[in-house]
């Protein structure tokens, strides 16, 4: 049977209650299931899994991901609307947890760790029709936020917020 989609992400984290602190106030996910000090699961809004998120403690003096090893880079999270990357930004900055953001030309992504380090992609799906052809000459490049508002608005929902399947 073939893979359709990513149904959950599972981290250990040092502190259960500082990563649960954190993702609801960025993601704004909730909280389904808490074990203090132990465990927690978490879910986006309108979510048909029972969890997207589990969070593990296994303790304070646990070592941070080390950037270059083998292991898991990041995680990218879909968000419906442009509005909604632009808020979550805002967020994230003035956590002191951004640590860059690309215009993918065919999505606008931003780049942040969460306490323990791990990090993550948010990022908003270019609708298909505006993707460059495959004989376009594109690359890459720096993420100019306002400018995309300024082209799609801050309320165009795409991919899976639009209904399309995943």
């Amino acid at each position: 049977m073939p893979v359709r989609r990513l149904n959950h992400a599972v981290l250990y984290v040092r502190d259960v209650a500082r990563s649960v602190e954190f993702y609801t106030d960025v993601f704004g996910f909730k909280v389904d299931v808490d074990i203090p000090g132990r465990a927690a699961f978490l879910s986006a809004e309108g979510t048909l899994n029972d969890h997207d998120l589990g969070l593990f403690s296994v303790g304070p003096e646990a070592p941070s991901p080390e950037q270059g090893s083998v292991g898991l880079y990041h995680l990218a999270w879909e968000v419906g609307t442009l509005g909604e990357l632009a808020d979550i930004a805002v967020k994230i900055d003035k956590r002191g947890a951004l640590v860059g953001s690309t215009n993918h030309l065919v999505s606008k992504s931003l780049y942040a760790k969460d306490p323990d380090g791990n990090e993550f992609e948010i990022m908003w799906r270019v609708p298909r029709e505006d993707w460059p052809s495959a004989t376009e000459e594109a690359s890459a490049g720096a993420l100019d936020l306002e400018e995309s508002l300024k082209r799609w608005g801050p309320d165009l929902k795409t991919g899976a917020a639009a209904g399309s399947a995943t």
